[in-house]
């Protein structure tokens, strides 16, 4: 039996968010808890299939939207102040602090989509985690987009996207059949991302030597976002991680696409979706190896602090 539970968690500061948990039974205290953050302008409900068969194997799973996204919306987008390290820093960290709060004696998971394997690095309590699995990870820089749609997607996210907000002061993308609706603070971080993400500001990226938990990254050969080169490009950040990058191709599993999104649809129940179980479960993984980078060096500073504390 599935049990699903709307909620509301604060980020730090104060904003509200949407949440769903997904569990089996009507007193969940699980040893293991995972939490799934989504791709940019991609409401959580669309990850609802996946949480549930983490859920039929004995996790309880969460799902949240970011500020401005689905459940965590207000009534205008042109007011919200808000760009994706705001949702790292303030939305990701106030989702950790509620399952420290309320779980403190389960295992953590979390499972990263698109930008949602970012914002581990921007929350100071990433050290909480125990586990890290993203699929097609990576922060939109355009020179790490797929060459054969490298141009349609320059065009696309990084002229008419910031045009449009510009005229709008929010982004269209539901109109446009483009995603969901973004703050004009997301889409002008995406439209204008540079290389490293240190800019515009330095101390955005202090908290990604926290995270000292083993990470599998899935790339998928016909995904234009999140190449090789785009996840390697984000990896290289979480220095302090046991990281370990697998390569996907649709033949792999006799199909002709999977892209950037199809990894959550449930017709891969019995397949991705119990390896990425057996990774959760084990840190055993059954794919091509692209490459592997041992942690550079446990933090445990963070955690004897908290226990000084």
């Amino acid at each position: 039996m599935h049990i699903e539970s709307n909620i509301h968690i604060q980020a730090t500061d104060g904003y509200s968010l949407g949440a769903t948990l997904y569990y089996a039974d009507d007193s969940p205290r699980p040893e293991r808890l995972a939490i799934i953050n989504c791709a940019t302008g991609v409401k959580a409900a669309y990850y609802a299939r996946y949480a549930r068969f983490l859920a039929d194997h004995g996790y309880l799973a969460l799902t949240w939207d970011y500020r401005g996204i689905g459940a965590s919306r207000p009534s205008s987008l042109r007011k919200l102040k808000a760009g994706k390290f705001d949702w790292g820093n303030k939305d990701f960290e106030g989702i950790l602090q509620w399952v420290a709060n309320n779980f403190p004696d389960s295992e953590l998971h979390v499972v990263g989509h698109s930008i949602g394997g970012v914002m581990p690095g921007y929350a100071p309590s990433s050290w909480r985690i125990d586990r890290m699995l993203i699929v097609g990870a990576q922060f939109a820089y355009w020179r790490d987009y797929a060459q054969a749609s490298r141009r349609k997607m320059l065009l696309k996210w990084h002229v008419a996207m910031p045009l449009l907000t510009t005229l709008l002061g929010y982004f269209p993308g539901s109109t446009l059949g483009w995603l969901e609706d973004l703050p004009a603070g997301v889409a002008y971080e995406w439209a204008f991302r540079r290389a490293r993400l240190e800019h515009p500001d330095a101390d955005r990226v202090q908290y990604f030597p926290l995270l000292g938990c083993p990470t599998l990254a899935y790339t998928i050969s016909d995904d234009p976002f999140g190449t090789p080169a785009a996840v390697i490009r984000l990896l290289d950040y979480y220095i302090n991680s046991d990281r370990t990058l697998v390569s996907l191709t649709p033949g792999d599993l006799h199909l002709k696409q999977i892209g950037h999104f199809s990894f959550f649809h449930d017709r891969f129940r019995d397949n991705l979706w119990m390896e990425t179980l057996q990774w959760l479960d084990s840190c055993l993984h059954r794919r091509r190896e692209l490459q592997h980078w041992p942690a550079a060096r446990i933090i445990e500073e963070a955690k004897e602090m908290e226990n000084v504390a």
